[in-house]
């Protein structure tokens, strides 16, 4: 059966709304990925029966009309276009004997409030009744937010996940406001460590609408990746306040929204928005050990956020607590400015060169090849979100088999320096980071120099404590450090929930990211998609935006979506106003 065969089928079965001919269309092991495009939410559906359910409650009353995106293909997967009462998408379909494997299925635009692109973009010419030109209207409209206009939508957190949600609904027509505490847009990048280059190539980094052009580098450095966050705000007219923290924030259930209150410069700010978004990220707030004679160190300790530079640190002696991307890369600035770098590992790390994620993770979508092939960002987008959970990790247990053996002696390097090597508990790689984002190391550079010497390691032994001359491990052994740095981690962002709002609301909303496994005893049920993110959680008005850059430009549509359709009175009420 072809795709153009079975879209018929499963439109009719969905027309007829009948059960038994929806789950015959599917495989047993089968899938539907639905992001908002009949209901609203993001959600994985797995069993012909449960599929076969959940499409006559949502998909047939939705009208929901599948069709191949090129009409008369005999291919048995592809892309396919959707249309339902409300609005339109795309998705992804593969075929196995003629039956569903995976379907996924994307809301991109709603009916009646398409985005004012191409065709639909604006003249320019305004006539303003204040005669402001452009300039003076863009200078005034973030202020125009107080006592007199309150925002729809408040974004906490102006990072790329902030920005890029705030274009969405810039494109959408949507009241917003983003605050950041930075004194200026991109200084989440300025402030990190000198030496910081992104670890992921361009191609998987281009933000909504304004992709970066084709002479920027494979590698973004860390301050060129800030300026070009604070250009993007100004180029898609965001309206953002900067130097504004955020201390607090209440829910009105009598008006069904927040009561927030700011800080900006020296003044206090209480907005009254309808929804309240925490694009605040993993790495809001450092999180630092408490280790036994912390007080008696003598020399400076700090959070690996604090860390700037390893200039000037020739002959010192650095002891790194944690051995992930953070604790490498600040490592290997230190050793190649002459210091004398020890990283205590206190567990198993991930490791990947970052030739292996360009070659061959990222190089069949995000790749120069790739865009030479035809492979537009939206597209690559559709293939990377196009297989479930589920297959994923059969994907990555295959694809992380084969990186063993083919890069086993550089794995073998490692492992002989005393480093401690997996490939994610159950051997997915890389999905650590859907599970916990952390865990791992993009390699570029640092690995050669634990394989060497330069770096040094201590793994398998925890800290007993710290002492005047530096740390002692649980076997005794005394590394002297005339610095300690602290790599690990941030605070979770439902921990910001419970600082900024409440410990009961972080309660009721519970983990943010991550997803059980079913494989790990994971004490939670089988989330098919990241928990809390982009969609609906159990707080009406609240909602969690993050990723990395190509989370941030795929997700932020989705949640757009779901915040226009709100303001626009389209989504049912009990998911909220």
């Amino acid at each position: 059966m072809s795709i153009e065969t079975w879209t018929r089928a499963l439109n009719a079965a969905l027309a007829a709304g009948d059960p038994e001919a929806v789950a015959d269309l599917f495989l047993p092991d089968g899938f539907w990925r639905d992001f908002i495009a009949t209901d609203w939410t993001l959600r994985t559906v797995e069993g012909a029966a449960d599929i076969a359910a959940f499409a006559v409650a949502h998909a047939a009353p939705a009208g929901l009309v599948v069709a191949p995106e090129t009409a008369g293909d005999e291919a048995s997967e592809g892309f396919v276009t959707f249309e339902t009462a409300l609005g339109r998408g795309r998705g992804y379909l593969r075929l196995r004997e003629g039956r569903c494997r995976t379907l996924l299925l994307s809301l991109e635009e709603l009916k009646g409030h398409e985005e004012p692109l191409r065709a639909r973009r604006p003249s320019g010419l305004v006539d303003d009744p204040q005669g402001r030109n452009w300039a003076e209207r863009l200078a005034a409209k973030a202020e125009a937010y107080g006592d007199a206009a309150q925002p729809y939508v408040l974004v906490v957190g102006g990072g790329q996940a902030g920005l890029a949600l705030g274009a969405r609904l810039e494109m959408q027509g949507v009241p917003y406001l983003i605050v950041d505490k930075h004194p200026r847009v991109g200084d989440q990048w300025r402030n990190r460590y000198k030496a910081l280059t992104l670890h992921d190539p361009v191609w998987y980094d281009h933000m909504p609408y304004l992709p970066f052009p084709d002479f920027w580098p494979v590698f973004t450095p860390k301050d060129k990746m800030a300026d070009w966050l604070e250009a993007y705000a100004h180029a898609l007219e965001l309206a953002i306040w900067t130097g504004t923290e955020m201390l607090g924030a209440a829910r009105n259930e009598a008006d069904d929204g927040w009561t927030v209150t700011l800080r900006r410069g020296d003044r206090t700010v209480t907005l009254a928005p309808t929804h309240l978004v925490m694009a605040v990220g993993n790495a809001g707030f450092p999180r630092l050990p408490e280790f036994e004679g912390a007080e008696t160190f003598a020399g400076p300790q700090l959070h690996s956020s604090q860390f700037a530079s390893g200039e000037g640190m020739a002959g010192r002696r650095v002891v790194i607590v944690g051995a992930n991307n953070s604790a490498h890369d600040i490592a290997a600035d230190l050793a190649a400015n002459g210091a004398h770098p020890v990283m205590i590992q206190r567990s198993s790390t991930l490791i990947i060169r970052q030739s292996t994620l360009t070659d061959v993770l990222f190089k069949p979508v995000f790749s120069q090849e790739a865009v030479e092939a035809g492979i537009t960002t939206d597209r690559a987008d559709l293939l990377l979100v196009s297989n479930p959970m589920r297959v994923q990790e059969e994907n990555n247990r295959r694809v992380w088999d084969a990186i063993r053996v083919a890069e086993k002696p550089f794995y073998d390097r490692l492992t002989a320096a005393g480093f401690q090597l997996d490939f994610g508990e159950d051997g997915t790689g890389l999905m650590k980071y859907q599970r916990a984002a952390s865990g791992y190391y993009i390699d570029v550079g640092a690995c050669e120099m634990v394989a060497d010497g330069r770096i040094g390691i201590r793994a398998g032994v925890g800290i007993a404590r710290l002492v005047p001359e530096g740390v002692e491990l649980e076997d005794g052994e005394v590394l002297p450090a005339d610095m300690i740095v602290h790599a690990t981690g941030f605070g979770a962002m439902e921990e910001w929930v419970a600082r900024l709002i409440d410990p009961e609301t972080a309660a009721r909303v519970g983990r943010c990211w991550g997803y059980g496994s079913g494989t790990r005893g994971d004490p939670g049920p089988w989330e098919g998609e990241l928990r809390n993110m982009w969609k609906p959680t159990a707080q009406p008005g609240l909602w969690f935006m993050g990723g990395n850059l190509a989370q941030s430009r795929f997700y932020s549509g989705l949640l757009g979506l779901q915040l226009k359709a709100r303001h626009a009175g389209l989504a049912p009420a009990p998911e909220g106003a």
